[in-house]
């Protein structure tokens, strides 16, 4: 019974990404927060609720963009003899939390916005319109800051998701200001908020999905597990694939760990030198652990 493992992590690289990815969040938490507190205080002045909405999310974006920018930076510590794979894993929680708080934003606008549809308020379109055209500009800035890092990690997706939604958010309370300084419907505001929640649920469902398949050691996405077990069964000297195993650290990586029963002759180094060159090249798996037996395990025996 032999085993074989290889990696190739640019540790370096790694961090120096996760510095610029802390910076881009600290400008646009800096920004999120200064206009917070302008929609909060226009949500009042002109008694929309299509504002206040958008100030929720601008809330909701805060509260993630920070925990986005610790997690960044707690990401980039070094694995200790208590968590070996280091802290990585903490961005994929950040990611977890913010689409939670995302979802949780959009239920109560949707309670709100139905409640206010049987008792309208009076508002101002006006202002509406201005706070919420200059809310669009923040958040554009937000999303260019960001757009370089949304790839590289579930933590920054969420964080551009956030800024994304409340670009939206600001384009819908535009438009319903529009429309009800030229008709004076007021109805339009609660409906402008349905609408933006409606938009964003189904978003942040998604990063919690995702999050939550990470946390649950599922097979990455994207990564046929039916395929490598065929791949590496069919291998020359292989007769036999169990306890195959495929999951990601933080979303932007994969590891796999494997045991392989050999055919009587078959070469142990050899053999695992050629797997291990498969799952690079046919699926860029590169965190591989294999193991090669004579004859399956006790545990597979038992199992079987």
């Amino acid at each position: 019974m032999e085993h074989d493992h290889d990696h190739d992590h640019d540790h370096g690289g790694h961090d120096h990404a996760k510095g610029a990815s802390s910076r881009a969040l600290a400008i646009t938490l800096a920004l999120t927060i200064g206009f917070l507190l302008a929609e909060v205080i226009g949500s009042w002045l002109f008694s929309s609720l299509a504002l206040l909405s958008d100030a929720a999310h601008m809330f909701t974006d805060a509260a993630a963009l920070a925990i986005a920018m610790t997690a960044s930076r707690i990401a980039t510590l070094a694995p200790d003899a208590k968590r070996t794979y280091g802290y990585r894993r903490f961005e994929v929680l950040a990611a977890a939390f913010n689409a939670s708080l995302l979802v949780f934003a959009a239920g109560w606008i949707l309670f709100e916005s139905l409640r206010r549809l049987f008792s309208p308020v009076e508002v101002t379109p006006l202002g509406m319109f201005a706070i919420a055209a200059a809310g669009l500009v923040v958040n554009l800035i937000g999303m260019r800051v960001l757009s370089a890092g949304r790839d590289e990690s579930l933590n920054m997706k969420g964080a551009y998701l956030e800024v994304w939604a409340d670009a939206v958010g600001s384009i819908g309370v535009i438009a319903g200001a529009a429309l009800i300084w030229l008709t004076s419907w007021t109805w339009i505001d609660p409906v402008i908020a349905v609408a933006i929640a409606l938009w964003v649920l189904p978003r942040s469902w998604s990063l919690l999905s995702d999050s939550t398949h990470i946390l649950m050691q599922g097979v990455p996405r994207g990564t046929d597990l039916s395929a490598i077990r065929n791949q590496l069964a069919g291998l020359d000297g292989v007769s036999g694939v169990h306890d195959l195993h495929c999951w990601s650290v933080s979303g932007d990586d994969v590891s796999l760990t494997a045991h392989l029963v050999l055919a009587p002759g078959a070469a142990h180094d050899a053999l695992r030198g050629t797997a291990v060159r498969m799952l690079e090249q046919e699926f860029d798996i590169h965190h591989v652990t294999l193991q090669t037996e004579d004859q399956p395990c006790e545990a597979e025996v038992t199992h079987a």
